[in-house]
């Protein structure tokens, strides 16, 4: 029976808004306030971070703070191939979702013969680039790393000979080049796409099945469709952002966009997912309890960890 290893990375230096740091904080206290035994016997190792260097301006406006971005890339690297290396499933909590790049890298390392499928279970596409970014914002960026592009077709930013050489570096983590194909990646959700994202997923006939489509075709039928989408894919990798949930439920997360899941969407889509014996890595991102009331996305990510845990579990 393999184990699940759970990996905490605070890291927020992806993202545009503070407080994503402090997000697997707030969901402990959502487990202790709740009476969980999410954390009883939980046993975790702990990514270095390099938050500290918010406190000064970033350098690099088309790829914020990308020096340091490329060091947590790495570091998630090394762990997630290490976890997976020891025969243990990573279960990953993050802060900003920049290093799911890192998660990406660390499974192809250890997987390099494989194909890799991503489900993004996110209100946001991530895969622009420095050329085509409007914020600058890294946690915009995972999809497009691990997908080796740069997206110049679209390109409205002239980033500096600096940015160009770490972005460069950053595709080739792990392994040079891509790690997946555009077209084995799946969006649930994802209802807030830039342009140049937009003119990517036409290109590559990338499936998103918005918030509409999960509710006419329901949460298992939207499982089965996107199962066989990937269905060529050796392995799959599953990235939920809790934006993926709409703002009028909860605003605790640095992104948030109206009309998406709601927590029993997202349990039963994440549950349901981690069920297929391909599926070899999860991760949870974006919980910002500095934008919340009453830590109620904290409360909502506990439940959905919850579920995932114990069909992990079951299925291990």
């Amino acid at each position: 029976m393999r184990d699940i290893k759970f990996i905490e990375v605070t890291s927020e230096i992806g993202a545009g808004t503070r407080g994503a740091s402090l997000g697997i904080g707030a969901v402990k206290v959502a487990s202790i306030n709740s009476g969980s035994n999410f954390f009883r016997d939980y046993n975790a190792v702990e990514v270095e971070t390099e938050n500290e260097i918010l406190f000064s301006e970033t350098k690099t406006p088309y790829a914020k703070y990308i020096e340091q971005v490329y060091m947590m890339e790495n570091r998630m690297c090394e762990v997630v191939s290490k976890v997976i290396k020891s025969d243990q499933f990573p279960f990953v909590l993050a802060g900003d979702h920049s290093t799911a790049a890192g998660t990406i890298a660390g499974i192809k390392t250890e997987n390099p013969d494989k194909r890799l499928g991503v489900i993004w279970i996110d209100a946001h596409a991530d895969l622009n680039t420095p050329y085509t970014t409007p914020s600058g914002n890294m946690h915009g960026m995972p999809l497009a790393m691990v997908a080796d592009i740069d997206n110049l077709e679209n390109k409205i930013n002239e980033p500096s000979e600096t940015t160009i050489n770490i972005w460069n570096d950053l595709k080739n983590i792990g392994s040079s080049g891509a790690k997946i194909n555009l077209e084995d990646i799946v969006f649930i959700a994802a209802r807030a796409l830039e342009k140049a994202e937009q003119e990517l997923v036409n290109k590559y006939n990338i499936t998103n099945f918005d918030t509409e489509q999960v509710r006419e075709k329901g949460v298992e039928n939207i499982v089965s469709e996107t199962l066989n989408i990937l269905e060529g894919c050796d392995i799959i990798y599953v990235s939920f952002d809790v934006d993926s949930i709409g703002s009028e439920i909860s605003i605790g997360t640095g992104t948030p966009v109206p009309n998406g899941l709601t927590v029993d969407e997202a349990i039963q889509l994440n549950k349901l997912f981690v069920a297929n014996e391909k599926v070899c890595a999860w991760e949870i991102v974006e919980v910002n309890p500095t934008l919340d009331t009453n830590n109620v996305m904290a409360n909502s990510a506990l439940k959905v960890m919850e579920v995932v845990r114990e069909e992990l579990e079951n299925r291990l």
